[in-house]
């Protein structure tokens, strides 16, 4: 598959391909080009010469063409789930929801195109004033490996609405999506260069989408060593980001919360997409007085958990996405093992079978008894792992909850209004939930605190960081 440059499909300046592997059987799915500087350089041009007649489109008509191509995806919901499942691993059923998800945010951002609009501002004695909102130019979005269609929606839906020009890098390992859902665009009747996707290494393509002086805004989900690269190339230039770089969300379980509730929202919420969410359940804080009887019915569940390729029937979770995450999750629980840093519950191993035998599989994982200097409670853990820690009370649920660099999510399961605001106004995150996990609706904003970023994704909040503010003022 060609990369999508100024509405054409084409190869890397290089001549050179990179292999995209079906994880959950080592096979080849298709090869992409082995995008350079050069490329990223073409893009940039293509989006540059297509933002004046974009920007001057109504914003209803740019509402359309998204509106249309959403329309489009849900027809074609299965074969595109199908794809995704084949790059990314996950089971069909979790990439079908995917799907559904890229057609919801594009048509909810297709619902906001005629709310941004100025302010009309009296300033007694002075006259009045009143601000005008115009789209920023070319923007660039790189995006991961573990919701590629998702996050492409959450940064191409408030940027195109909005009358920008995009050029976007997918992860290596995951493009073949992004760049079918790019032509269902384009055969929307979305203008040739108004959206284009370059394919290749980060540190080449997307370092050079970053320096490049043309862009004018960044948009970055990832990790948060190339989190901080990003803002570091990108204040050079003074230009406008949002980080979303992950987290290890905590889920508090109070000795008042609905138990079977509980469990199946810690299984979903840390083995939906093999563990690989930004915002999975990475920590279980569970009140002494009920953690026996909760980790014995949450090992039930989790023994029960199917794991196999996706593409297969009655499957509850993948193959991780990649070797390197792969042997990053069995190095990991080695180490556990050797330093005895907690009791692995059930779990820990690679699964035993021929259909298990050639992907990246491993078996879904619960460590109890986690002392507070493990790796499991200290790193971002992206992968089917879930430490559980038992804490006397809410207090020390709230200070371990906090006791981490990362502030992107968090979850309090109770029964009581009153430990739900304490938790509400002491737990250090970006959104908190209470008595579920995971769910981030396009409606309302989401980002984090400390390494987990800079910036909100969805939501009205999202458009507006896609907007210029310049303010008028009349002497009357």
């Amino acid at each position: 598959m060609k990369m999508q440059i100024g509405g054409k499909a084409v190869d890397a300046c290089s001549g050179e391909f990179s292999d995209i592997i079906n994880p959950a059987t080592g096979e080849l799915i298709d090869r992409v080009p082995r995008g350079t500087e050069d490329d990223a350089a073409m893009a940039v041009e293509a989006a540059s010469s297509a933002f004046s007649g974009w920007a001057a489109t109504s914003p209803q008509r740019r509402a359309g063409i998204l509106y249309r191509a959403a329309g489009t995806v849900r027809q074609k919901k299965d074969e595109l789930a199908v794809l995704l499942t084949r790059e990314q691993g996950k089971p069909l059923t979790e990439a079908k929801n995917e799907i559904e998800g890229f057609a919801n945010v594009l048509e909810y951002y297709c619902g906001l195109a005629s709310s941004f609009h100025g302010d009309f501002i009296p300033v007694p004695q002075n006259g009045y004033a009143f601000t005008i909102k115009k789209p920023l130019g070319v923007c660039t979005a790189i995006i991961p490996w573990n919701m590629p269609a998702l996050i492409m929606a959450w940064k191409i839906g408030p940027a195109l609405v909005s009358g920008n020009t995009l050029v976007l890098k997918p992860a290596s390992s995951t493009p073949l999506t992004n760049l079918t859902l790019a032509s269902v665009l384009s055969d929307a009747g979305l203008p040739a260069g108004t959206l284009n996707i370059v394919t290749g290494p980060g540190e080449i393509v997307g370092e050079s989408l970053v320096k490049n002086s043309k862009v004018k805004r960044i948009s970055f989900t990832g990790e948060a060593g190339t989190g901080k690269r990003v803002a570091e190339l990108a204040a050079s230039g003074m230009k406008k980001v949002t980080l979303e770089l992950g987290g290890s969300d905590p889920m508090l379980v109070c000795d008042d919360a609905n138990l079977e509730a509980a469990v199946a929202g810690a299984l979903r919420g840390r083995f939906y997409n093999c563990g690989q969410t930004c915002t999975a359940v990475k920590r279980l804080l569970v009140f002494e007085s009920i953690a026996e009887e909760f980790i014995k019915k949450l090992e039930a569940r989790v023994r029960n958990l199917r794991v196999g390729n996706g593409m297969h029937e009655n499957i509850d979770m993948g193959p991780l996405n990649n070797r390197r995450q792969w042997e990053y999750i069995k190095e990991l629980i080695a180490g556990i093992e050797e330093k005895e840093e907690g009791k692995i519950v059930t779990g820990g191993r690679v699964p035993e079978g021929s259909a298990c035998s050639r992907g990246y599989f491993f078996e879904p994982t619960l460590v109890a008894d986690v002392p507070e200097e493990s790796r499991l409670l200290k790193e971002e853990v992206f992968g089917p792992v879930l430490p559980v820690v038992r804490v006397k009370d809410l207090d020390e649920a709230i200070e371990e909850a906090n006791n981490t660099c990362y502030g992107l999510g968090a979850s309090i399961w109770t029964n009581s209004i009153d430990r739900a605001r304490i938790g509400f106004e002491q737990l250090n995150a970006g959104i908190i939930w209470l008595n579920q996990h995971l769910k981030v609706a396009p409606e309302v904003p989401f980002g984090g605190t400390g390494e987990s970023g800079i910036g909100r994704e969805n939501g009205p909040d999202a458009l507006s960081e896609y907007l210029d503010l310049k303010t008028v003022m009349i002497k009357t």
